[in-house]
């Protein structure tokens, strides 16, 4: 019994740290929505869960394909896949609430140097020490839960839903992703026109940096930056 009862106390020992990570880990705010449950027919594609992104590798913070927002924004959200889906469109979406660890993630990558891997495909114009400020935060509105990444989407002749084509891919750190850039051709301008335009009836406000990137406007957070896990 003595014994059964010290290599009990030893598995608690060894596994009571895990589990207080894991019960110190934060919650889902109960403002925060789930924005599959309001625009099912949105198409969701977290850029980060994967690797098939500027760092390269599946982003901290990321267990999910889920989008979450702020209940205003996924509110407005709503209104927005309304008049995509009139147009015979729908919504593509890259990135919502983002973890402030994912953040942290992504300030690491940008002080390694050394790591170029992506600069061919992400930011060929760029040096990756100039990315810092215009292009990567180290407070990100996402974190807040009004901000989300997203793009217009239609179907192909398979009846795939394929994003339009904008003039740069998502994440493309460069001059050509700026809103208004004008190397970019009449019917990609006019793509990013559409996806302003339906965006900004919804209430949202695109960065002028990036076409894909919205915030809902008035941000209910200002100041706080939340850190729970998509999952």
């Amino acid at each position: 019994m003595k014994k059964t009862l010290i290599t009990l106390l030893t598995l608690y020992t060894l596994a009571s740290p895990a589990l207080a990570a894991q019960q110190q880990e934060p919650e889902v705010p109960a403002d925060f929505i789930n924005v599959a449950k309001l625009v099912p027919d949105a198409q969701i594609h977290m850029a980060y869960l994967g690797s098939n992104n500027f760092v390269g590798s599946q982003v901290d913070g990321y267990q999910a394909n889920k989008c979450y927002l702020q209940q205003n924004a996924a509110n407005a959200l709503v209104h927005a896949q309304q008049a995509a889906a009139a147009r015979g469109l729908t919504l593509w979406i890259f990135d919502c609430y983002r973890p402030q660890r994912a953040v942290n993630h992504f300030m690491r990558w940008a002080s390694d140097l050394s790591d170029t891997s992506t600069k061919a495909e992400y930011y060929p114009n760029l040096e990756k020490d100039k990315l810092v400020g215009e292009y990567i935060a180290e407070k990100s509105g996402h974190s807040r839960g009004s901000t989300i990444d997203l793009t217009l989407a239609a179907k192909d002749e398979a009846g795939n839903w394929q994003p339009l084509d904008m003039g740069s891919p998502f994440d493309m750190f460069d001059p050509v992703s700026n809103v208004g850039n004008p190397t970019i051709s009449e019917a990609q301008q006019a793509n990013r026109q559409l996806l302003e335009t339906i965006m900004l009836q919804a209430g949202f406000k695109v960065y002028s940096m990036e076409w894909w990137h919205f915030t809902h406007q008035p941000p209910v957070y200002t100041d706080q930056y939340f850190d729970f896990i998509v999952r």
